[in-house]
């Protein structure tokens, strides 16, 4: 089983990758930047994570206020570095690990989170600040990550309560997944720190040296500490360190602290904290109730005959075709692909098995490959054919043996806007 071997938490303010790209550890005034990540860098190390969970949060980069989520899960493949303005730093994307960040997602629902999953969104400082100096990586960062952003931008957001529940869950879907993997958790932000309004510069330094003796000594008592309290003794931006809460909640109640740092550069109080996790591991027993506990809203649906879940591990596999196939609701995309759907694709960098089935409208292939049949109904409208067409070749029936299992048997109607659009055509396959 997988185990929680200890927890990280640090600041992720950009000075820090400001430090390292610009200055060396000898700068007087940066370099004590680079000095207080020293030791955890030496940690991670020698005890050789198989992968990290970094509970970090988006600046308004990849995630936006049109769709912002309370907690948000990165189950993709690879994470590239955001490009904040003037360009993405000189840092190589990582690698996600997509198999545990679904069991993860799993658990956590299961446990009454309502998760949003997020792939091929770039990360932007809160993750890769910190992380630059955390680890060596010109030749590639040297474990997977699993992001979990937090949106603590917008307000009614997360408090810290939930964020310690959250952790306490987190705990909870590691401990049970099955392989045998070495997991650190990693929590960003803060400490004291506000960079807007007639605020802006505030720090509170006896606000955050109580604060790092609380994570470590009593963390219960901050999480009975609202957003509104946390803002007004560390500045309106530094309630962040909810973040923290939620590595800290996925630990053992007693910990060993094996590093501490303080330093105040700037504009943000920077701290880096180690902690080794002295949890009991579950019981075989105890693991396999949780994990019916995971799989019991979906248990059965394998089950169903001709029934295909739009589970997690399909949305990454086929997420390449699904977001080409997402592109026909753009008006100049569907006009691309009508022009010449081969050039369209191959732009996309769909694979041949991906193309060949689009080409000859192989409905059956395409859902069977993980193609969700929402996407599928606009491929057939823009294809001049109806739902009834692609429903029918699921079926493996004409569209005319369809329709008389039908209580409407002249039906024909899809997704398309435009009454004209269906022209009655004969899907390809």
């Amino acid at each position: 089983m997988a185990r929680i071997i200890g927890g990280v938490a640090c600041s992720h303010t950009p000075t820090i990758g400001f430090a390292h790209d610009k200055h060396g550890s000898d700068d007087p005034v940066w370099g004590p930047i680079i000095q207080a990540f020293a030791p955890v860098k030496a940690w991670l190390k020698e005890q050789r994570p198989d992968v990290a969970i970094i509970v970090y949060n988006d600046h308004v980069t990849s995630f936006f206020f049109d769709h912002y989520s309370a907690f948000a899960l990165g189950i993709g493949e690879r994470f590239e570095v955001a490009d904040e303005g003037g360009g993405p730093r000189d840092l190589p994307g990582a690698a996600g690990h997509p198999a545990l960040a679904a069991h993860i997602g799993a658990s956590l629902v299961a446990d009454e989170f309502d998760m949003s999953f997020f792939q091929d969104r770039s990360l932007d400082h809160g993750c890769f600040s910190p992380l630059s100096v955390l680890c060596d990586h010109a030749d590639g960062w040297p474990f997977p990550i699993v992001p979990l952003q937090v949106g603590v931008l917008q307000t009614p957001g997360p408090s810290a309560r939930r964020c310690w529940k959250l952790g306490q869950a987190l705990r909870r879907a590691v401990e049970s997944y099955p392989d045998d993997l070495r997991v650190a958790i990693i929590a960003t932000g803060g400490l004291s720190h506000q960079v807007h309004g007639e605020r802006s510069g505030f720090n509170n330094t006896e606000w955050d040296a109580q604060f790092l003796d609380l994570i470590v000594n009593d963390p219960v008592r901050l999480t009975e500490m609202t957003v509104a309290e946390l803002a007004t003794r560390g500045g309106y931006e530094s309630a962040e360190v909810v973040m923290w809460l939620v590595m800290r909640g996925a630990l053992s109640a007693n910990v060993t602290p094996r590093h501490q740092a303080y330093y105040l550069p700037s504009m943000t109080g920077i701290a880096t904290l180690v902690f080794e996790n002295h949890a009991t591991p579950p019981s075989a027993a105890e693991a396999r109730l949780h994990l019916d506990h995971v799989e019991r809203e979906t248990r059965g649906l394998e089950a169903l005959e001709g029934t295909y879940p739009f589970t997690l591990q399909r949305s990454v596999k086929a997420y390449r075709i699904n977001k080409f196939l997402h592109t026909l609701v753009d008006p100049q995309a569907r006009e691309s692909f009508r022009a010449d759907e081969a050039v369209a694709m191959r732009g996309a960098g769909l694979s041949d098995t991906e193309r060949d089935m689009l080409l000859r409208r192989d409905w059956r292939a395409l859902m069977h490959y993980g193609v969700i049949f929402f996407l599928l109904e606009k491929l057939a409208a823009v294809s001049g054919l109806s739902n009834l067409h692609v429903y029918a070749a699921m079926r493996g029936q004409t569209l005319g043996e369809f329709q008389k299992t039908r209580n409407a048997p002249g039906a024909v109607y899809s997704v398309s806007g435009r009454e004209d659009a269906v022209a009655g055509k004969v899907p390809r396959t």
